[in-house]
């Protein structure tokens, strides 16, 4: 039970640590897969590597992180109100050509960030752009003036 207990106090901190983190840091991967992928790597190494008491203990912790993945999951699809708090929402950070100061410092983000991830979708200038969204994924995307 132990373990269990311990398996659960990770995920809740993990989850967390990486809404702290902000969403451009983890944009190659979902948060919640982050963590689901740290805590089975680290699970299954003690178990291959016997740092932990039994194999019955890496299964319990595996288990117990991927039922509360599965969880977190379920939660978001359920209550519509839940989601932003698992995982995020959308923020506008440039609308008709202008960089929004205030969203790009919430998130951490420089204008020479955004200008680069515009030149990587073949848009010379930002005054091009009618929006910019960072999604909760950590990319943007950009929606032209066409």
């Amino acid at each position: 039970m132990d373990i269990v207990l311990r398996a659960i106090a990770v995920f809740a901190f993990l989850v967390v640590l990486t809404r702290v983190i902000g969403r451009r840091e983890l944009s190659s991967l979902q948060p919640l897969d982050l963590i689901l992928l740290i805590i089975l790597g680290d699970a299954v190494q003690q178990g291959l590597t016997q740092d932990d008491y039994s194999l019955t203990g890496a299964f319990l912790a595996i288990g117990t992180i991927a039922i509360l993945q599965v969880f977190l999951s379920w939660l978001g699809y359920r209550f519509k109100r839940l989601r932003p708090v698992l995982e995020g929402e959308p923020i506008v950070v440039l609308q008709d050509g202008e960089l929004i100061e205030r969203n790009l410092k919430r998130e951490r983000l420089t204008p020479e960030e955004v200008a680069e991830e515009a030149r990587a979708q073949n848009i010379a200038h930002l005054s091009e752009v009618k929006y910019a969204i960072l999604e909760t994924n950590g990319r943007i995307t950009f929606i032209t003036n066409d």
